[in-house]
Formats: C-alpha cells, sequence, structure tokens
C-alpha cells in the first residue's frame, strides 16, 4: 500500500482510475486542455499522457506500428508532431491539478524524465514498450516516487527481474496486467493476472485495458482491482493509431459510475437475515396466507379441501397450512377470510 498525490493505492482502497489520452491530442495543445477538462467532467481519478521527444526516443529509420497517417512520412516526423514544449507540459500538469485530477505522463527517453521531474509527476508510469530500459529505471529510482509497472510484451522472466530491481531499490509499485493490442480481444485481456500478480509480487495490481469498452473494467473492479487506466477519445470517429481502443468520455463515466457501484456491493456484504428483518412490509405483501376456501361454520373440522393460499401474508404462513388439519373453528368464517390463530381450537 502506497500514496499517489494523497489517494492511497491498494489493501482493497477505492479504484484509482485514470483516462489515459496518450496521441490523441494529435499534436494539437487546445485538444489536450480538452481531454483534461472532458476526463475531470467524467469522473476520474486522474489523466495520463505520454510525454515523447523524438531526437531522445528514436531514429528516423523507426518503423509505424501501424500506418495511419497521412500527413506524417515517417513515425519519427509523428512524434516530432507530438511534441509539447516544457511550458506546455507544465501548464497541461497545473489545469490537470486544477480540475482536481492526479497528472501523469508515461516517460519515452531519459530527457522524458528529466522534463517531467521538472514539472513534477507524483508516480512513475512505465509503459510496456520500456520494461528493459535500464538506463530509465536507474534515473526515476533516484525519485523514490512510486512505479507502476506495465506488463503488455514480457514474459515472467522479464517480470520477474523488473520487479526483483524495483523492490530492490524499495520503491512502492503497482503491476498493470496489460496486453498490447489495439483493440485488445477478450481472450487477451488477462483477468486471471490480477491475483496471480497480487500473489507473486505481494503489491497493488492494475489493468491497463485496451479493448475499447467498459467490460474489463467492470469485471476487474469486481476482482478488487486497486487501479484502472482506459484510453479516451471524444469520438469513435476521431483520428489516430488508438481510437479503435479507446472509450469515449460518454462510456468513461459510465465505467466509472458501475466501478463506484461495484465498489459499494463489494464493501457492503449483506446479511441475510437482516435483510429479512427489514423486508416484513414486503413479505406481508408478497407471500400468502391460509385462508378459507369456502364458507365455514363454526365447529368446523378443518380438512384439506377447506383451506387455501392467498396474499396477503399478514396471517398463519402458507407454510403452517398442513399443520392446520384436523383442528376445529371457534367462528364461523367466510370464504376467503384470513385464518388466524386465535380462530382455532
Amino acid at each position: 500500500m502506497f500514496e499517489i498525490d494523497g489517494h492511497t493505492v491498494g489493501m482493497r482502497h477505492r479504484c484509482l482510475i485514470f483516462g489515459e489520452v496518450a496521441q490523441a491530442h494529435d499534436g494539437s495543445l487546445g485538444m489536450a486542455h480538452a481531454f483534461i477538462d472532458a476526463i475531470a467532467e467524467a469522473g476520474a481519478d486522474g489523466v495520463k499522457f505520454q510525454t515523447h521527444i523524438a531526437d531522445a526516443e528514436s531514429t528516423p529509420d523507426e518503423p509505424f506500428r501501424v500506418r495511419f497517417s497521412q500527413q506524417d512520412a515517417s513515425r519519427y516526423e509523428y512524434w516530432k508532431r507530438m511534441e509539447f514544449t516544457e511550458e506546455q507540459w507544465s501548464g497541461l500538469a497545473q489545469h490537470a491539478r486544477e480540475a482536481g485530477l492526479i497528472f501523469l505522463s508515461s516517460p519515452f527517453s531519459l530527457e522524458a524524465v528529466e522534463l517531467l521531474q521538472r514539472i513534477g509527476v507524483p508516480a512513475w508510469k512505465v509503459p510496456s514498450g520500456e520494461v528493459g530500459s535500464t538506463p530509465i529505471f536507474e534515473r526515476i529510482a533516484e525519485t523514490k516516487l512510486p512505479i507502476l509497472l506495465s506488463t503488455g510484451m514480457s514474459p515472467w522472466s522479464e517480470i520477474d527481474a523488473a520487479v526483483e530491481w524495483i523492490k530492490g531499490e524499495e520503491l512502492p509499485l503497482l503491476i498493470y496486467q496489460c496486453t498490447t493490442a489495439y483493440p485488445c480481444p477478450p481472450e487477451k485481456v488477462g483477468l486471471n493476472l490480477l491475483d496471480t500478480f497480487r500473489q507473486r509480487y505481494e503489491c497493488p495490481v492494475g489493468l491497463s485495458d485496451h479493448s475499447g469498452v467498459i467490460f474489463p473494467g467492470l469485471a476487474a473492479a469486481t476482482l478488487g482491482v486497486d487501479m484502472l487506466e482506459v484510453h479516451v477519445t471524444l469520438s469513435k470517429e476521431m483520428f489516430g493509431p488508438d481510437v479503435p481502443a479507446s472509450l469515449t468520455t460518454a462510456e468513461l463515466r459510465q465505467l466509472i459510475e458501475g466501478v463506484r457501484f461495484i465498489e459499494r456491493v463489494r464493501d457492503n456484504p449483506v446479511d441475510k437475515d437482516a435483510i429479512a428483518e427489514e423486508m416484513v412490509p414486503l413479505r406481508q405483501a408478497f407471500f400468502k396466507s391460509v385462508v378459507a376456501r369456502l364458507d365455514l361454520p363454526e365447529g368446523t373440522i378443518l380438512e384439506r379441501d377447506h383451506l387455501t393460499i392467498k396474499k396477503p401474508g399478514t396471517g398463519i404462513p402458507a407454510d403452517q397450512l398442513g399443520a392446520l388439519i384436523g383442528r376445529s373453528l371457534r367462528r364461523a368464517v367466510v370464504k376467503d377470510e384470513l385464518i388466524q390463530e386465535e380462530d382455532l381450537v
């Protein structure tokens, strides 16, 4: 268990939910600020970006993961177009804080780490592609901030080594189950790994979901996940490689409402006897009582054909009908009249 920006992470505390902007802003600073407002309005706990500095991260020979842009001749040129200045990043971070959001951004180079440390982040989200970037790990370890480690492309051996190193540095750690597929099909979401991570590494766990739907996040909430991260788009018709794997802000709001509902359910185990006690008025309305099937004179010795069961449940309970057979009436009762204990000898 640890804290990020005053929020407790782990020990089945409230799940922190992040809207991941990634490159959905398409290089527009105004769009990036619009995402912050939309994610805050949806009720998220935090917003996450990605800090790319082309010259520090990539060579001009880097291939496109998915060829999506008519505007950029190379992946390197795309990263150049995605860059913000340090002043612009600082403004985004300040805007997020003013909106009540935790501000995070994944660094993809040592220079990005330095920039983000200067503007201030409360934790480091290590993306799946940087698990083997030892120099980046060594630099962020110097800050002593929590590490949120994504595992989308790593086998157990690589995750084990990274966790061992992080724990050796005595850094707070959360492990994200993540599958690097955009969008991620249900068969590869991997909810089974949440408890495996929790037990294997004895740390909080999260789900970084790329399915583009709300269902994995809701399912993870039922399993007590500590953190959720989902890509966000303002519209499914927007441009960019991550749109098919993203939620709209309306879907994000629905996810958040669902997670909070599930948390209330999980935090309030039901005592069936206590609930039944509360249900007495409803039981009287819905349950049935023993009634006369026909008019019966005083002194009648009750037989099965004399009786039936009907609402309301304010008389002798229906399950006691058999116990009335052979008893006699103190008074006459009419058809459909509820028989009470005081009517019987």
